[in-house]
Formats: structure tokens, sequence, C-alpha cells
């Protein structure tokens, strides 16, 4: 089966119907209610009332288990159909229309953490001949490390294609001044198998070492 970044862009992929399955299709949902769920234990958030970035926020599924969970948060994504699907679906979060490869709109130190299922790998995809996937990574984890409270965590779930990505996108953050790494569920599954890149933007106030999350 062809992987959707190679079919065509995120937001003609992620446009019409494709966009309206998100909030119908109840297997989609629960994927991605499990993956959201998921990334969030792994951001350990030190209380509730945080303020949390949902980049490639889609339809909003994400942004729902934020909201239960306790926290606000904004999101972002390319494809405006998905964005019109979120709001009404009358999500509680802010939807910005963005394409995280030039860059997250925010200012420096607005969110606690952040949080994104399945969408970094579409920065790995050259849609034109002048589009540069290192550079478009690059941009991105620059902007969110500003954006992000020092200290704080984001914890992105993606599909890589293969070790040479999972090097290309791991490294970028790394120097973009990250910390983390690549946790990976159920290693030795096929199927069930899932990547998560914990990142770490600088030292917790007070000086705390973080520790990678299980």
């Amino acid at each position: 089966m062809s992987r959707p970044e190679h079919l065509a862009p995120p937001e003609i992929f992620y446009s019409g119907e494709e966009a309206k399955k998100y909030a119908t299709n109840s297997r989609m949902r629960e994927i991605q209610t499990t993956l959201s769920e998921r990334a969030l234990q792994l951001l350990a958030l030190p209380e509730d009332g945080c303020f949390l970035l949902d980049v490639g926020a889609g339809s909003g599924l994400s942004g729902e288990c934020i909201t239960e969970a306790g926290h606000y948060w904004t999101g972002c994504d390319i494809s405006k159909d998905m964005l019109e699907v979120a709001v009404e679906g009358g999500v509680e979060g802010d939807m910005v229309l963005n394409d995280m490869g030039q860059g997250l709109p925010f200012r420096p130190g607005s969110f606690d953490g952040c949080i994104s299922i399945s969408a970094i790998q579409w920065l790995c995809n050259a849609e034109t001949a002048q589009a540069n996937p290192y550079k478009r990574l690059l941009i991105f984890f620059t902007s969110l490390y500003r954006c992000l409270t020092r200290g704080g965590r984001a914890v992105l779930q993606w599909y890589p294609e293969n070790p040479q990505q999972m090097e290309l996108v791991t490294s970028t953050a790394m120097r973009c001044g990250f910390g983390g790494g690549l946790l990976v569920d159920y290693p030795h599954s096929t199927r069930a198998k899932k990547y998560f890149l914990v990142l770490y933007a600088g030292q917790r106030e007070g000086g705390k070492p973080h520790t990678m999350p299980q």
C-alpha cells in the first residue's frame, strides 16, 4: 500500500471526503485517540491546566484528548478542510492554518508542551523540485524549540519510512537544541510498532534533569 505522503501533498490528500472520514470513521477515531492518549502520557505534564500545541491537529481528535485531560490547546494544520471539520465539530481549542515546514507562527515560550500525531513524516517529502526536506525539518524544529517554555516537552508520533529518515529527523531535532530521542512501543511487532520522538527544550526550572519515559 502506498504511503499517503507519496500520493499527494497533505493539503490535497486531506481534503473533501478524506477529511470527513476523521469525523465519521470509528476506526480512525479509535486509532487517533489511542495515539493521542499515549503521547500525553509520554509528555508527563506536571499538572492540569497546561497550554499545549497540537501540530497537525487535523479534525481536532487529538485536541479532544487534550481537553479531556484537563489542558488547554491550540492546533495547527495545513489542510483547510480538516480544520473546517474541527470547527464544525465544536472543538475547544483555537485552530490555525499553517504549514509546519515554513515554521510555527507563535511567540517564544507560548506552550508548556506539544504533541503531534501522524504528521511530521510529511516534512520528509519533497513536493516540488525546490522543496528541501532537511531545510523544512530545520525550520520546523527551530520554531518548535522557540515556542516551547524552558524545559517543555514535545512528543511527536510518526511513521518513519526507513532508518535513514529516522536518523534525518532525530538528528535535525538535536541540531536545533533539543534533547531526548526515539521511543518505540511494541518494537518486536510489525503491525503494532509505534514511533514517538520525545524531545526536551532545555532543562526544567530548578535544573531538574529529564528522564526518558517508558
